[in-house]
């Protein structure tokens, strides 16, 4: 699952999502299915992390500027 990118393993598991609330499944695919968006959902979690860690570590160096934004 590592070469796996983010927005593919997001689709994957919201197309589980939908198919789990359509309550069409058999026990054993709901289970599987279950399984694998257990799976997407940790390794999203993971990949968000990650991105939320570098950006923080980014921030800290002084590498991006932050700025304010006027909403009118």
């Amino acid at each position: 699952m590592s070469e796996l990118k983010f927005e593919e393993a997001l689709g994957r598991l919201e197309e589980i999502v939908r198919k789990l609330e359509q309550g069409e499944a058999l026990l054993d695919e709901a289970l599987v299915l279950f399984e694998e968006g257990v799976k997407l959902a940790r390794f999203c979690n993971e990949k968000l992390d990650q991105a939320e860690a570098k950006i923080e570590m980014m921030m800290g160096d002084g590498q991006i500027e932050t700025f304010e934004v006027n909403e009118t």
